[in-house]
């Protein structure tokens, strides 16, 4: 007699995880509402939202802000499976960048190139190759998808966020309209409350950060108003609206879950890029391999 136990285990489990899936937020994907209707988060002395803690996406949007598939990784006839990427979920609302049609076409360029490195003298090199290759800083809205973790540090008159990524930060000057002094990486970030939401008005962008590592771009022009609602102990709903008149035929809007790190250790771990990147974008080959000591 054959004996089904596994395929009953599996079919449980499935029935489970789906179950789980429709109560539960996914990466990747927007939460619908809160698991905890009633949830009123936790206030700081001044009586606003207490989002402060070590937060991180579990999204796969780094790799590719819209739906996509796994994909090998740079060299998978030496490295295997390492270096892959994941499939995921898009972040996008309708799943669609409203490209005009030459950024259309530059997006697919931006693909194409997007593991290529020009050296750093070369003035032109932000023209080709994701940012991330050569350890620059990731722009907003990307730094919040990105692979790593970051904190959140508040006070009633500014906000600072610090990404684990290259050591990132950013300073949201709280009931401030004050214009971007210049442009930068990580654009000018002004903030004020809306009930529980903290909304951020992000400008003044150097434009030359990329959404992510798929060549989704946008120009100097963006403006990005982002919303951080906090729905349960360990949620929050991130949400932000990308406009760019240079680049885009309409404003558009991606959206994700950030989940909380509660391990009693949670903190953040210093990923300095720059000693990985500097024999692939300077030459000699070697001239910046640490060097062992020479006897005396």
């Amino acid at each position: 007699m054959q004996i089904r136990f596994p395929s009953l285990l599996m079919t449980v489990g499935v029935a489970g995880a789906a179950l789980w899936l429709t109560a539960s937020p996914i990466a990747g994907q927007a939460p619908s509402g809160s698991l905890f209707p009633a949830y009123k988060a936790p206030r700081t002395a001044d009586g606003k939202p207490d989002l402060s803690g070590v937060w991180e996406a579990l999204t796969s949007a780094n790799w590719d802000i819209l739906a996509h598939s796994a994909q090998p990784g740079p060299h998978p006839t030496l490295l295997g499976a390492w270096g892959a990427g994941r499939g995921g979920q898009s972040i996008v609302e309708g799943n669609e960048i409203p490209y005009q049609p030459w950024a259309a076409a530059k997006q697919k360029e931006n693909f194409k190139n997007r593991m290529v490195v020009k050296v750093a003298a070369d003035p032109s090199r932000f023209d080709t190759g994701d940012r991330e290759l050569q350890c620059y800083r990731p722009g907003v809205p990307r730094a919040n998808y990105m692979p790593y973790p970051f904190q959140i540090f508040q006070t009633p008159e500014e906000i600072l966020i610090v990404y684990e990524y290259k050591g990132a930060l950013r300073s949201i000057h709280m009931d401030s309209t004050e214009d971007a002094p210049g442009d930068t990486w990580m654009g000018w970030s002004n903030g004020r409350w809306d009930g529980d939401t903290l909304v951020v008005d992000v400008r003044g962008f150097n434009g030359n950060t990329w959404l992510d590592r798929a060549g989704n771009f946008h120009s100097d022009a963006l403006h990005v108003v982002e919303r951080w609602t906090p729905i349960s102990p360990y949620h929050i709903r991130y949400e932000a609206t990308l406009e760019d008149p240079k680049v885009y035929s309409r404003p558009w809007k991606m959206s994700f879950a950030l989940y909380k790190h509660v391990e009693t250790n949670a903190q953040l771990i210093e990923f300095n890029c720059v000693p990985f990147v500097e024999e692939m974008m300077y030459e000699p080959v070697g001239l910046y391999r640490p060097q062992p000591r020479k006897a005396r």
